[in-house]
């Protein structure tokens, strides 16, 4: 892993191999990293703090670095606790620290740490202030929403440094990183900030006036070199347009009639010609991932059994993370399935109604318990609908 990024600006962040659920909801196999920077100059700067998790091995790399000396500024870019828990030990500790936030960020302090008095010991920033700490400066950028209201992003004019919050990170603990940076950011930025394209899409006209030339994010390795590849990505994202070509079937079968609905579904799709198809069981799948390939294609078949006159749990949990993560702009088509009563259409296009810029691709299927020969046609004009 490398977390290299100059004589002045150190990595004093840890990786966690030993949790499994990230925001206990996220499967992360591949751990996580809590990323914490410290800034040396006349003035010292620690960038962040850690995970409660990891404290003790946080608080070693973040005394070494030091080499003795001790912080004046603490940058509080986010307050959530993954990110935030060592503030109250870290003001004890160094009686001088000044704490660096947001107003909004403020109004949270006593909320995580009601027993420790921050009078006097806070400096409250806003877009476009500065904090000089020698010949480094950091300037500091509003990111409300990106994804809680109180983020801030700071920028170090001397080396182009962009401390990013939350903003392109991803699952996965560094010691873990691959070359493949886009999958498990892809996952992170859907299910995280998904929801907030429009808050993204502002702060990234910010930085596109900024000279960056390195990405310090609270998750995940740091960027530097060519950064286009990144932003680029970000701002498909972040528009809520399709990565790439494909069709997502996602499926929530009882008792496997609706399963192999699916996968004929699937076939037939492959035959006329589709790029890519991929099938998802909502009963078994990581539902995170799942999210992640309804975003990065543009259309999307929801194939679900009817169940207490509506429709498979599995299958109403997936269209709700949609809904609250803001899916817009893509065709989907509708398979149902019911022995005696089916349901399960008239839920499923109710959720995907609400949502924004969302075609409805004709015909609705609807079997009846099992898959038969007569169903084929209707299958056959569903998929020639949603990949023409």
């Amino acid at each position: 892993m490398n977390t290299e990024i100059s004589n002045s600006i150190r990595y004093i962040g840890v990786d966690d191999l030993d949790i499994d659920l990230f925001e206990s909801q996220y499967a992360v196999p591949e751990g996580m990293s809590y990323n914490s920077y410290l800034i040396l100059d006349e003035k010292v700067a620690v960038m962040d703090t850690s995970d409660r998790r990891k404290a003790a091995e946080w608080h070693k790399n973040l005394l070494t670095a030091l080499e003795g000396r001790k912080p004046d500024y603490l940058v509080v870019h986010h307050m959530e606790p993954d990110h935030a828990s060592m503030i109250a030990e870290l003001t004890n500790e160094f009686p001088q620290l000044t704490v660096v936030l947001s107003a909004a960020a403020l109004k949270m302090l006593n909320q995580f740490f009601e027993h420790t008095d921050f009078t006097g010991r806070t400096l409250t920033v806003k877009e476009g202030d500065t904090l000089r700490l020698g010949t480094h400066t950091l300037s500091f950028i509003a990111a409300p929403m990106v994804h809680w209201p109180e983020v801030i992003m700071s920028y170090e004019n001397q080396e182009k440094v962009l401390f990013s919050a939350d903003a392109f990170g991803k699952f996965g603990a560094l010691v873990n990183e691959t070359d493949d940076w886009a999958c498990e950011a892809r996952r992170y930025y859907f299910n995280i900030c998904g929801k907030y394209g429009v808050q993204v899409q502002n702060v990234l006209r910010k930085a596109a006036g900024l000279d960056i030339r390195t990405i310090c994010p609270l998750h995940g390795p740091i960027l530097s070199g060519d950064l286009t590849p990144y932003i680029n990505l970000y701002n498909t994202w972040s528009l809520y347009n399709p990565e790439s070509e494909g069709v997502l079937i996602a499926y929530a079968s009882i008792h496997g009639g609706t399963a192999a609905a699916a996968g004929k579904l699937a076939g037939i799709l492959k035959e006329k010609g589709a790029p890519k198809v991929v099938v998802s069981d909502l009963s078994r799948d990581d539902m995170a991932e799942v999210i992640e390939d309804a975003f990065r294609y543009p259309r999307m078949i929801v194939c679900a059994s009817s169940y207490d006159a509506g429709v498979f749990p599995v299958m109403h949990d997936f269209l709700f993370h949609l809904q609250i993560k803001n899916y817009q702009k893509r065709r989907v088509g509708i398979l149902e399935n019911g022995s005696w009563a089916p349901t399960a259409g008239k839920v499923m296009r109710s959720m995907l109604e609400s949502m924004k810029e969302i075609e409805i691709v004709e015909p609705t299927v609807t079997i009846r318990s099992r898959m038969k020969e007569a169903d084929l046609p209707a299958l056959e004009a569903l998929a020639e609908a949603i990949i023409k």
